[in-house]
């Protein structure tokens, strides 16, 4: 009997190992897709080639692939990656309006943000900077404020769309300040900021990357930051909050994985990524992009998801604005 039991052990101790390697996360499997729900060239498409590269020198054996999905303000993509296979073998980066604000803006999504996505991690966090036409005068936002109070209504914004980060800020500034300023959408950055730089509009509140090139030459004048804190690339522009209106407007993205992908798998992922975005070439890579690496828990970006349907909900009533 004694000899039976020991061999039963033996047996035991065997199956170990085996177990705890079945238990393991399969990640990386040998192809990952990455979703980027807007096209190339986009911020999120730059980060997803980011990420991909250095996961590829990381995994030689496995292949990491960034397909653009673009289509129904960042909808579509993050719809394949909630209908994708929970599996690691599809991920996503995606933004604030897909995650949390389009729930607010559309009547029905093709997905629910809370169920059908897992929250991997906020990869990065990206300034907005209010600008303004040098015809309009005005070099700081508390003469910016008094001007739109003393003229309800006369004043054009800039966005590049109908519910955008960059119309919402616009109107919590409009909000802020008790007054109402005239909304006029552009299809991009680009053309938003030269609308400013004619005078088409009178101010935005875009991108840092879309503005400050164009402030530096002088064609337009910066008046600060959306974000709650200074950004680390462009130190001496204060906040919005810092000049009196209590904004805070962060272009955040994020890593995204089908819903119901198994917490072992999502851990394992955002184990690699987090590490990736702090690289020191990768940090500097963002750096051009105005961009600075967040990498906080799955926990930490749902938090940060549900905030923002928080933040921007009382803003949209307010200002009634309507997708569909």
């Amino acid at each position: 009997m004694k000899r039976i039991a020991l061999g039963l052990l033996a047996v035991a101790a065997l199956a170990l190992p085996a177990q705890a390697q079945t238990s393991a996360p399969a990640w990386p499997p040998k192809n990952v897709r990455i979703i980027a729900p807007f096209g190339a060239g986009s911020t999120p498409d730059i980060v997803a080639r980011l990420i991909a590269e250095q996961l590829g020198k990381q995994y030689p054996n496995s292949t990491f692939v960034v397909e653009n999905k673009a289509g129904a303000s960042g909808n579509t993509g993050t719809d394949i990656v909630a209908k994708a296979t929970p599996d690691g073998t599809t991920i996503g980066v995606s933004i604030g309006g897909p995650l949390a604000i389009n729930t607010l803006l559309f009547s029905s999504l093709p997905y629910d943000p809370k169920k059908d996505i897992a929250a991997v991690t906020q990869l990065i966090t990206q300034p907005s900077v209010l600008a303004v036409s040098n015809d309009l005068g005005v070099n700081s936002v508390k003469e910016l404020v008094a001007l739109m109070k003393a003229n309800p209504g006369k004043y054009n914004f800039a966005s590049i769309g109908n519910g955008s980060l960059s119309h919402l800020a616009m109107e919590a500034v409009a909000i802020k300040a008790g007054t109402r300023l005239v909304h006029i959408p552009y299809k991009s950055s680009p053309e938003a900021i030269l609308a400013v730089i004619r005078n088409d509009a009178q101010m935005a509140c875009l991108p840092a990357i879309s503005v400050m090139s164009q402030a530096k030459d002088g064609k337009v004048k910066a008046l600060a930051v959306s974000t709650a804190e200074r950004s680390p690339y462009i130190p001496d522009l204060p906040t919005l909050k810092e000049s009196g209106i209590d904004i805070d407007a962060d272009a955040w993205m994020g890593l995204i994985a089908p819903g119901g992908t198994p917490k072992p798998i999502v851990d394992a992922i955002n184990k690699d990524v987090v590490a990736i975005i702090k690289l020191p070439e990768v940090k500097d890579k963002l750096a051009v992009q105005l961009m600075a690496p967040v990498g906080n828990t799955p926990e930490q970006f749902r938090a940060r998801i549900d905030g923002e349907i928080e933040r921007w909900a009382p803003v949209i009533k307010a200002a009634d604005v309507k997708v569909n």
